[in-house]
């Protein structure tokens, strides 16, 4: 290797070590404050399930699915210092153009309006939200929005840590007749130990065993660790050589969102690059393409 070349890449590395660094340092204790900490004992719950305003016909599910995972970062766009501001991520929402979206770090403000309840009925889509944990600002968690109508959902504990509250929300979209797709979103820990055995507990879900399934979520993995190799080698994972960068979302060098599947294929990832994306959160979107192919359509092909 040339030395020029040994220089930028040994420069490379050390701005991923920084970044990390700094993305590990937000769990210090004596950052988080003592309500949130507080909240470190309660359990992960449901919220919300609802179906858009206005009824719309149901859609029939194809054997490609658009799937995209974004952590919106409480609203507070890219530094969040800002004051929580849900447009800027709800307008990025609507640029994806997907069919199945996971969404972490969602706040659900204490006092206010549901911040997706807007988009939601604007674009038609069935919202499902669990609540990880719940401060002064008000329920912070999980969401999955769907173009498909929501038949089943759970809510999954992943917590392993007395430090910070972790969960994962398993959806079943579509029904038996049509076969349908499992959908899980999470937000995985920052501690290598504690998203191992997080991993763990997202493999023995159930919505991992009955039929086509993806995990969408920001997985906290900015280097090869125990976790990432075994989602590589249980689920099907992407056919690029890297994953996308998607933090920070102004310089991506960092990729912690990501998409799995099983008992599926998973076509192409790239990330959702745009002015907008870059303003809204310190997360960029991720957009994956699924093949699920239904119980009768599988049927019809080995016939």
């Amino acid at each position: 290797m040339a030395r020029g070349t040994e220089k930028k890449t040994s420069a490379g590395r050390r701005r991923i070590d920084a970044v990390a660094k700094k993305a590990r340092n937000k769990i210090s204790l004596r950052a988080i404050p003592d309500v949130v900490q507080a909240s470190v004992r309660e359990t992960p719950f449901l919220s919300i399930l609802r179906t858009p305003r206005r009824g719309n016909s149901p859609l029939s599910m194809g054997e490609v699915l658009s799937v995209s995972t974004y952590n919106v970062h409480r609203w507070m766009g890219v530094t969040g210092r800002s004051k929580p501001d849900s447009s800027r991520a709800c307008f990025v929402i609507g640029e994806l153009d997907v069919d199945i979206i996971a969404l972490q770090e969602v706040l659900l403000p204490t006092d206010g309006p549901n911040p997706l309840d807007a988009v939601c009925d604007a674009l038609g889509l069935h919202l499902v939200f669990a609540a990880t944990r719940v401060h002064k600002k008000g329920q912070l968690g999980n969401a999955i929005l769907s173009r498909f109508p929501i038949a089943a959902a759970s809510v999954l504990d992943i917590s392993h840590s007395r430090i910070e509250r972790r969960g994962a929300l398993g959806v079943q979209l579509g029904d038996a007749r049509t076969g349908g797709v499992g959908v899980v979103a999470t937000h995985l820990s920052l501690v290598d130990r504690t998203r191992e055995r997080q991993v763990e507990s997202l493999l023995a879900h159930t919505q991992f065993h009955s039929g086509p399934s993806v995990l969408l979520g920001d997985m906290n993995a900015w280097r090869r660790c125990k976790a990432t190799r075994t989602l590589n080698e249980e689920l099907e994972a992407h056919h690029n050589r890297h994953w996308p960068a998607s933090f920070p979302s102004a310089r991506p060098v960092l990729a912690l969102d990501r998409v799995y599947a099983n008992n599926a294929k998973l076509l192409e990832v790239h990330a959702h690059d745009t002015q907008a994306a870059r303003r809204a959160s310190d997360h960029l979107p991720i957009i994956a393409y699924v093949e699920v192919a239904s119980e009768a359509s599988s049927r019809r092909k080995r016939a």
